[in-house]
């Protein structure tokens, strides 16, 4: 088939000056000439163009596009540096949607945004850095049973690396938090009374009786009589667990307990970490602790 670059244009639905183009760099070149010069392409054009064209829209350079239809070069190599630098592409409107969304839904200042962008584009090294000084606040010069190895590795976010936009996003918040003095200052003082041994304020032992005992009553009135056994029932476990009487003295403990592992903030640090590191979401701690905190409150 002789076709001229008229009709190879109308038959692939490329412009002429396009395919005069790529016959130019050598990447669709005739087949032959004729004794004026023009052009005559065979029907492999129309295959290569197509290639071309895909491969264009792929964002594959137009010297790596001819070296490719020329088979100079391996398709499947040419695909996977692409792939490499599409994946860049991804993490980076990932990245942009993190910062944006965040703005958008916080109302941020220009000089907030700036934080949150440096927040979502620090470098593995530099998140482990901020991760490590966040944890040392809260744990150095502390020891207790067991020590805080465990606990620190069940606080620590591994961002990974093909990390999906929620991912990027709970990683900005958690930063936010783990940045922030108060919030610093007020798990300290968690693992400080956890390792004087007035109980078990971060281990999971508490929040977990209290998430089974409570859970169910959940959304009804704390100060009814119904949630008497309850109360006593958490109250008998935390004072069988620190060893001292139930009185007045150990129900304020555990309530300033409860009132710090409640802390808001310490919810949403948890549930962005399950996020981060794709561990499955948590119960509804933040209702239930919060549930039986007023009932232990107004029963002490």
């Amino acid at each position: 088939m002789d076709l001229t670059i008229g009709e190879l244009a109308r038959r692939t639905g490329m412009s002429v000056k396009t395919i005069r183009a790529y016959s130019d760099r050598g990447i669709v070149p005739p087949a032959r000439r004729t004794t004026t010069g023009h052009r005559r392409y065979g029907e492999e054009a129309v295959a290569r163009l197509a290639l071309v064209r895909t491969l264009r829209e792929l964002g594959v350079d137009l010297a790596t596009v001819r070296r490719v239809v020329a088979r100079e070069v391996p398709l499947a190599g040419v695909a996977a540096a692409h792939v490499a630098a599409v994946d860049v592409q991804i993490r980076l409107l990932y990245l942009r949607r993190a910062v944006l969304a965040r703005a958008a839904r916080h109302g941020s200042d220009p000089e907030e945004m700036m934080l949150v962008h440096a927040l979502a584009t620090l470098s593995a090294e530099e998140r482990r850095r901020l991760v490590d000084d966040f944890l040392d606040d809260v744990f150095a010069g502390l020891d207790a049973p067991g020590g805080f190895a465990g606990i620190r590795r069940s606080l620590t976010p591994y961002l990974p690396d093909d990390a999906t936009a929620d991912q990027i996003d709970a990683w900005v918040e958690l930063a936010t938090l783990a940045r922030d003095p108060d919030f610093r200052a007020t798990m300290r003082h968690t693992a400080r009374e956890y390792a004087a041994g007035r109980g078990p304020a971060l281990a999971p032992d508490v929040v977990a009786v209290v998430r089974a005992e409570a859970g169910p009553l959940t959304g009804t009135d704390p100060a009814a009589a119904s949630a008497d056994p309850v109360v006593a029932g958490v109250v008998a476990r935390y004072a069988e667990a620190v060893g001292g009487p139930d009185d007045a003295g150990l129900r304020r403990r555990l309530l300033a307990h409860l009132r710090t592992v409640g802390d808001p903030r310490r919810g949403r640090y948890l549930r962005m970490l399950a996020v981060v590191n794709g561990w499955p979401a948590g119960g509804d701690d933040d209702r239930t602790l919060d549930w039986f905190t007023r009932a232990l409150a107004a029963r002490t």
